[in-house]
């Protein structure tokens, strides 16, 4: 059996005294999985991908991540705890428009105490590797939403994380560009790097996923292909 990156048990959150945004979830996702997270707005998607980054707090229940009790953390805890073992790509890119791409992929890199000499060899490593290496020196909003993204991608891998979040990550990009990441994400978990993503593209989670997961309502109401 393949070892748990995410361990979810009886989780549930709730905002304000209203209804749970998650209801009693408990979920293991394996190293290697590649895992898409489907369901309408208000579904829970977004607030299990907050909960899995230690950005938000369950209300009960527990979330541990590559060994690490995420709903223990302090603020600092978890912003360390990010940098170490979590890669996140974002729907609208999050790159820093006043830096340039390369600049922008070695920033979590430095943020964690690595040398410049050190982030640049493996910011250039990346690009290379994800076909963007031309554009090491051009500013992001030079770039097509496709070729954005595939940086914002190689920001996520920078300090070589156990776990890759992508929240949406087709959402703003055209058809075109959609299938190249859709390719890269393939590509990816093909290398072992393990994935959740939160979507609404079927597409997407039909091509890239070993397993989907539907939520209704703060629950699981299906969950295909996981590892028995």
């Amino acid at each position: 059996m393949a070892v748990p990156v995410i361990e979810l048990s009886d989780v549930s959150r709730r905002y304000d005294g209203g209804p749970p945004a998650l209801d009693g979830v408990s979920l293991t996702v394996h190293a290697g999985e590649s895992v898409a997270v489907l369901g309408p707005s208000g579904s829970g998607k977004s607030t299990l991908l907050n909960l899995v980054a230690g950005l938000d707090r369950p209300s009960s229940g527990t979330v541990t991540v590559d060994s690490t009790r995420v709903d223990q953390l302090g603020e600092a805890g978890a912003a360390r705890y990010r940098r170490a073992r979590i890669g996140m790509v974002f729907q609208f890119f999050n790159l820093l428009d006043d830096l340039t791409v390369a600049d922008n992929v070695m920033v979590p890199a430095q943020v964690a105490g690595m040398g410049r000499a050190a982030a640049a060899r493996r910011a250039a490593e990346l690009l290379g590797a994800l076909g963007v290496a031309r554009h090491a020196d051009a500013y992001p909003g030079r770039l097509s939403g496709g070729e954005r993204q595939r940086v914002a991608v190689a920001r996520a891998l920078m300090n070589r994380p156990p776990l890759l979040l992508a929240d949406e990550p087709t959402g703003a990009l055209d058809t075109g560009s959609g299938e190249e990441v859709r390719k890269l994400l393939n590509d990816l978990h093909a290398d072992g790097q393990t994935i959740v993503l939160v979507t609404h593209d079927l597409v997407l989670a039909q091509t890239c996923a070993t397993r989907t997961i539907q939520l209704v309502d703060g629950k699981i109401a299906s969950d295909t292909g996981a590892a028995q």
